[in-house]
């Protein structure tokens, strides 16, 4: 069967997302966030200014913010890029919109990621205009995520394949043979059953404790938190340091002052920076039982669907090592821009694998593995069993 009406706009969508999220980290990073001072053109202008004209002109425009074009430059980079990916999804739900009454066409979804997208274009002008307010860097970097994920899921959503499964064999044993069949299949049926809403469960888990995960990256990025602790495991040589968490996890900083590195003390951004440490450990190892726990428990009872949750599995194993790795790189080298921005875009992989893991574990038939043939419940006469 064809692909549903959209699947490409959808998957350019979700690289395009992808870029987004990067570029965006990458601004963050080189501390380019207010490179332009207003929103969304740069001092008045489409592009940043230039010519010398063009900076005179800024320059009495904003006389508190000098011209730094190489500063402008990614985070204009960075709206030229999102606003395309804006134009591309207001596309994509017109699309699946007038496509509506076909069999299966995701239409809530796609209108959904419309609405947040115009939500991002809220929160970008937000962080330039409040001057990167931590909480909302930290909700612009969270509708990235969210962003970039639905979009992934929209893109599973329309690929649509055609999967035969081998048809049973007709066969007509004997009554006893036959009943001792059919209790033995559905005892099956019930312990796959059980087994995937637990495996279902603990995939939605992982989902919410990972978000978190990236909730506590993200407000360490917003407070500039990366660097308070220099050495690892310990943190500032003892495993218990100063620590402010009152301070450190403050939603009601004032609005006013110009967040650009940060206003926060050391023993706060410490206690964020630590917290981000446990988070990533408790994480780690919750995806590490997920994985061993669907490998062990579920897969050994799937016959058809066994490869895809196998192969999900293992892509969401790399994308975990690959993530601990960079983020143990980042503290031993000091944060250097390539890995801190690997890092960024390591988690928002993270997070598409986890989601991959739970699309296929909510795609299973539960009847897959052993389905009961009518014709397994037919009589000697061969009339059917009512």
């Amino acid at each position: 069967m064809p692909n549903k009406p959209g699947y490409y706009c959808a998957l350019i969508a979700t690289l395009l997302a992808g870029i987004v999220v990067v570029l965006g980290a990458y601004t963050r990073l080189v501390d380019a966030g207010l490179g332009c001072p207003d929103w969304p053109g740069c001092y008045g202008f489409l592009t940043v200014p230039t010519s010398e004209d063009e900076i005179n002109i800024a320059e009495l425009r904003y006389p508190e913010t000098p011209v730094e074009t190489h500063k402008g430059w990614p985070e204009m980079v960075h709206r030229y890029f999102a606003g395309s990916l804006g134009i591309l999804i207001l596309f994509l739900a017109a699309h699946c919109y007038r496509n509506r009454h076909q069999e299966n066409q995701p239409v809530k979804l796609p209108i959904a990621i419309l609405m947040l997208v115009i939500l991002q274009a809220a929160f970008g002008m937000w962080t330039v205009t409040l001057k990167l307010w931590p909480q909302v860097v930290l909700a612009h970097l969270i509708g990235g995520f969210a962003t970039f994920s639905l979009l992934f899921l929209l893109t599973l959503r329309l690929k649509r394949k055609s999967t035969i499964f081998p048809k049973d064999k007709v066969t007509h044993p004997s009554r006893s043979g036959t009943d001792s069949n059919i209790t033995h299949r559905s005892n099956s049926n019930k312990n796959l059953t059980d087994t995937l809403i637990k495996a279902k469960v603990l995939g939605i888990s992982a989902l919410f404790i990972l978000s978190g995960q990236i909730m506590l990256g993200g407000w360490t990025s917003s407070n500039y938190a990366a660097l308070a602790c220099i050495d690892l495991p310990t943190c500032h040589n003892t495993y218990w340091p100063e620590m402010d968490f009152s301070a450190g996890f403050n939603v009601f900083q004032e609005i006013g002052p110009n967040y650009l590195g940060g206003q926060l003390d050391s023993s706060a951004r410490t206690a964020i920076h630590f917290a981000h440490r446990v988070g990533a450990i408790i994480t780690t190892f919750y995806l590490l039982f997920l994985i061993l726990w669907i490998k062990q428990k579920l897969l050994p009872l799937l016959t058809y669907q066994r490869k895809n949750v196998a192969n999900a599995l293992l892509l969401l194993l790399s994308a975990l090592c690959i993530q601990v790795s960079l983020g143990i790189s980042n503290v031993i080298w000091l944060l250097p821009l390539s890995v801190a921005v690997a890092h960024n875009a390591g988690g928002a992989l993270l997070l598409l694998s986890c989601i991959f893991v739970c699309y296929h574990l909510f795609k299973i038939n539960n009847n897959q593995h052993n389905t009961i043939n009518l014709h397994e419940m037919s009589n000697s006469t061969g009339e059917f069993v009512k």
